[in-house]
Formats: C-alpha cells, sequence, structure tokens
C-alpha cells in the first residue's frame, strides 16, 4: 500500500494495540490476530481474508521503525505530505503522500537560459509503495498518483525489499525548459506468515510427525497462490531436509526459482504413559548409536 493511502487507514485500531507499543507486544499481537484470521481457517470467507490483509498490512508497516515514523508523521498532519517548491521554480504543485530528493531547484542561469550548462533538469520526486509478498515474487502494476496524474508502475517478478523503482519523466518539471526530472519509488514488501524468500527461491517450514519422518509419508505442501501439491518425505528423514518442488519460486524471463520445503519434526507435547512405554520399547530395539559420539571431537575440545 502506498503511503497516500496511510492516513484513511488507522494500523493501530486495526491491530488494537495503543501508539506507545513496544516492538515485542506489537509482534505478540500480530501473530495472535494473524493465527486467528489466516485464510486457511476461513476457506472462502472473503471477509476474514480481507481482514488478515488488513492485519499483515499493519503490522509491516509498524514494525518498521522508519515507516512507523513516516505514518505516524502523515496521520499526524491529517492530510499527508506535499511536495515542496525548491526555488527558482514556478507554479504549484503537491501531493498526498511524496516527498522531493535533496533541496531545492537550483537558480536559473544567465538571461534565462539556465547557466553554461544549459537548461537545469527537473527535481526527482520520491515516494514509497508496499506490495504483498506475492506480488514480489510474480510481479505487479502499481497505479501512483502524482498530482493531478496517475502513474502506471510494473514491478518486476523477483523485486527485493527495499528496491527502488524509476518512472522517467514523471518527476517535478524544469525551472527553464529542461527536461523533467524522474519519479523514484521505494518498494517495501510485506513479511508471510508462513512463506519466505532466499534469493529466487520461496522457503516454507513444513512440520511432520517422528512417525512420518521414521517410516515415510505423502504430506501437503502449501504453495504460494497456488493449490497445495503432495510430496513424498522418504523413510528415515532427518529434521531440516529441505525437499524441492521445481518452478514454484521466482519467475523470471529464462530464469525460475523453486519451492524448498524444510521438514521440521514436531514432538508431542503430551505422551501418555502408554505412549511412553512404547518409545521406550522402540527405543531399547534400535541399534546402540550414540548419534554425539564424536561431536566433542569435532568440536576441538580432545
Amino acid at each position: 500500500m502506498a503511503s497516500q493511502d496511510w492516513v484513511e487507514k488507522d494500523f493501530y485500531k486495526i491491530l488494537g494495540v495503543a501508539k506507545d507499543v513496544t516492538e515485542a507486544d506489537l509482534k505478540k499481537v500480530y501473530r495472535k490476530l494473524a493465527k486467528a484470521n489466516h485464510p486457511d481457517l476461513h476457506p472462502g470467507d472473503a471477509k476474514a481474508e480481507a481482514r488478515f490483509k488488513d492485519i499483515s498490512e499493519a503490522y509491516d508497516v509498524l514494525s518498521d521503525k522508519e515507516q512507523r515514523r513516516e505514518y505516524d508523521a502523515i496521520r499526524a498532519m491529517g492530510g499527508g505530505a506535499r511536495f515542496q517548491q525548491g526555488p527558482g521554480s514556478s507554479g504549484g504543485f503537491e501531493d498526498v503522500f511524496s516527498n522531493l530528493f535533496g533541496g531545492g531547484f537550483p537558480q536559473g542561469g544567465f538571461g534565462g537560459f539556465g547557466g553554461f550548462g544549459g537548461p537545469q533538469r527537473g527535481q526527482d520526486l520520491s515516494t514509497s509503495s508496499t506490495i504483498d509478498f506475492i506480488d514480489s515474487i510474480k510481479g505487479t502494476t502499481l497505479k501512483i498518483r502524482v498530482g493531478s496524474e496517475t502513474v502506471s508502475l510494473k514491478v518486476p517478478a523477483g523485486i527485493q525489499d527495499g528496491q527502488k523503482l524509476k518512472v522517467a519523466g514523471k518527476g517535478q518539471a524544469s525551472p527553464n525548459g529542461g527536461p523533467k526530472g524522474d519519479l523514484v519509488v521505494s518498494i517495501k514488501v510485506k513479511t508471510h506468515p508462513v512463506f519466505s524468500r532466499d534469493g529466487d527461491n520461496v522457503r516454507v517450514i513444513v512440520p511432520i510427525t517422528i512417525a512420518e519422518a521414521i517410516l515415510g509419508a505423502t504430506i501437503s505442501v502449501p504453495l504460494l497462490g497456488e493449490a497445495p501439491v503432495k510430496l513424498k518425505v522418504a523413510p528415515g528423514t532427518p529434521n531440516g531436509r529441505a525437499l524441492r518442488v521445481k518452478g514454484k519460486g521466482v519467475q523470471r524471463p529464462g530464469k525460475e526459482g523453486d519451492l524448498l520445503a524444510t521438514v521440521e519434526i514436531a514432538v508431542p507435547s503430551h505422551v501418555n504413559d502408554k505412549a511412553k512405554a512404547l518409545i521406550e520399547q522402540f527405543d531399547h530395539e534400535l541399534p546402540d548409536e550414540d548419534p554425539r559420539s564424536d561431536l566433542i571431537q569435532r568440536a576441538g575440545q580432545l
């Protein structure tokens, strides 16, 4: 979401927190709300999906110190920030979301010809826009308002958080007949509660049971923006092994990333007496092996 829209949404109210909420408390609230409103728990519920997006959007801004500072400033102004005219420029130009790079325009040169260097280039304009994680992987098109004009900005697949994109000729006009400046957009990527980025690959952690790790199994693994896929877990799969799904990462022309599903063995939190007895019997039947037999030696302490 571009910052010009920040004035319309109260992120503190969406998360139900005070404006002086600490970073730790903010994270706790977000995790609780994201879990309760996750689309997987409310299939087909458009309101729940919208609520989840609002929660993720609010946390993404408030958890970033710089974005939170900017958001608070814009909300305090009640209408956003303005483009400021630099010295030597003429006419009015304002917008509710952007700031100028650097200072003002240089003054015109001798006799209005722009000095020895000729007509001066207009000032660049800067803004930021926040996109969903899936849009950073698959690409999207943003609509950004610059004054009375709406500018389309194509965001390529695989864009990184903090990367800047430029729209040529959509900045401030020159004060003396030179070319217009550019619009520079800093892209912020929302965090995802399940998926993460690893270069052109997308990662996801998939819990499996102890029995599935030992005996093998076929499990469902989520895909980003698609139906889950079935993957086979081989017997004897260790914790941390990555299962690869080809072509389900970043899609670039001539190059595509993969989905890497890392298995995480889930240890039961409650085991009854019968289960304990079976586990003890199982342990007794295993070969007499110590998985830590050479750990001290490899650590260089012997």
